[in-house]
């Protein structure tokens, strides 16, 4: 059984697949996270059998332990507008079957937001997202998962607590469907103020209570740029924002969560993404813990 939890990035994938595992290793990355297509266009074309092939085996011959996809931030599950829900169905089928055809754990996504009108109850919103998770399932059948991404909250956005992700998990009732934490959109969402010992015992016992901790398959390991309850989804890179260093020390700590694949989606020291210097910096807090 693990005690630590494998460390990653999300890298990119542009000029193909098997970049990803190529700029995956460049950073020492243990684990990756990409796009499976181009994150700004509805449009999803899913990979040529060769380029399958080429990302299998250069992951199968490298010594990374996990390919997760992150899903574009155009779709949102919860919209009233009926063809952005269409558009939506369609784009994240399409992820999760690259997700299928690559091997990948699955598809890690934000929910998005139901329309914000005073006294609106957002359980309709939580209920209309659940079906449009069971119907993507659907038209998507395999081993690949869904993972809801906990969400810096504000408006009408779902999923910023554990409660409401435990509603979404219950409703879809799929063994198919699991959970991302975000440490600056915990953060960001007034879920915890501080990584302490005792306030990260805390936030996990509810997770473990509303959502149960073996569905939790992944974290993003981020700094932030915004305060605390700030509702801004503004990631930083790590030991530069208001979470600062010591977050990622504790939170390795937390031995029921050592299970999981954390991923850095920080902007890095060059504005380019996740880079070395942010995954040397998050090895060192995780190994010193």
């Amino acid at each position: 059984m693990s005690t630590k939890p494998s460390l990653g990035a999300h890298v990119s994938a542009a000029g193909g697949l098997y970049k990803g595992v190529e700029n995956g290793l460049a950073i020492g990355a243990e684990c990756i996270q990409i796009f499976g297509a181009s994150p700004r266009q509805w449009a999803a074309p899913l990979p040529r059998p060769e380029d399958v092939e080429r990302f299998k085996k250069a992951f199968a011959a490298s010594a990374l332990k996990s390919t997760y996809l992150h899903a574009p931030y155009l779709n949102n599950l919860a919209s009233t507008d009926v063809e952005m829900v269409a558009k939506t169905v369609k784009n994240m089928g399409a992820h999760l079957t690259i997700a299928e055809m690559i091997g990948a754990i699955g598809v890690i996504f934000h929910v998005g937001s139901g329309k914000e009108v005073a006294g609106a109850s957002k359980e309709k919103s939580i209920m209309q997202a659940a079906e449009v998770m069971k119907q993507i399932l659907k038209n998507v059948p395999g081993r690949a998962k869904l993972i809801i991404e906990n969400s810096a909250g504000g408006g009408a956005k779902i999923g910023a607590t554990p409660k409401e992700v435990g509603q979404l998990m219950g409703l879809v009732k799929s063994d198919r469907v699991a959970t991302c934490y975000d440490t600056a959109h915990g953060f960001e969402a007034g879920l915890i103020d501080s990584y302490t010992p005792a306030n990260i015992t805390k936030l996990f016992n509810e997770y473990n209570k509303e959502v149960g901790l073996e569905h939790l398959l992944a974290f993003h390991a981020n700094d932030s740029k915004t305060i605390f309850n700030s509702h801004h989804d503004r990631h930083e890179n790590i030991g530069r924002g208001y979470v600062g260093k010591e977050a990622f020390t504790n939170l390795a700590k937390e031995k029921r969560i050592a299970h999981t694949h954390w991923f850095l989606e920080v902007p890095g020291y060059d504005g380019l993404g996740p880079d070395k210097a942010n995954m040397d910096a998050l090895k060192a807090l995780v190994n010193n813990s």
